[in-house]
């Protein structure tokens, strides 16, 4: 193979190559935030991505250490910002909690992901 043509091979090949996969809808920021330790119970589990979520297919829930469901079941995406989810919580008491949720994005990639935040101080503190 020529020297000219070997340059020219690999760089259509390096374009050929697929790009790193990351979900569609990635979770921008949260209140309260992932591994966050907060005070108190937070009224409301917020949830921002990168992109607008289909409303009727997008979810969260929150969960005890004991695997028992503490929010309230009251959904929303928006209204103000269609890249919010949010979703009303009982009184938490002290411990670590589970935030789970499954978005659709307007483009029909699903990201179903979770992440822990925690209520009170952690022991030894």
């Amino acid at each position: 193979m020529s020297g000219r043509r070997l340059p020219a091979l690999l760089a259509a090949a390096v374009l050929l190559l697929p790009a790193t996969a990351e979900p569609h809808a990635a979770l921008v920021r949260s209140s309260p935030a992932a591994r966050a330790i907060v005070p108190d119970s937070p009224a409301r589990v917020e949830l921002w991505f990168n992109e607008r979520l289909e409303t009727a297919y997008s979810t969260v829930s929150v969960w005890s250490s004991g695997g028992i469901r503490v929010d309230r079941h009251d959904v929303l995406v928006g209204p103000d910002d269609p890249k919010r989810l949010s979703v009303g919580v009982f009184t938490l008491r002290p411990g670590e909690y589970t935030v789970k949720y499954r978005v659709l994005a307007i483009d029909g990639h699903v990201n179903d992901a979770s992440f822990v935040f925690t209520v009170g101080l952690t022991s030894g503190r």
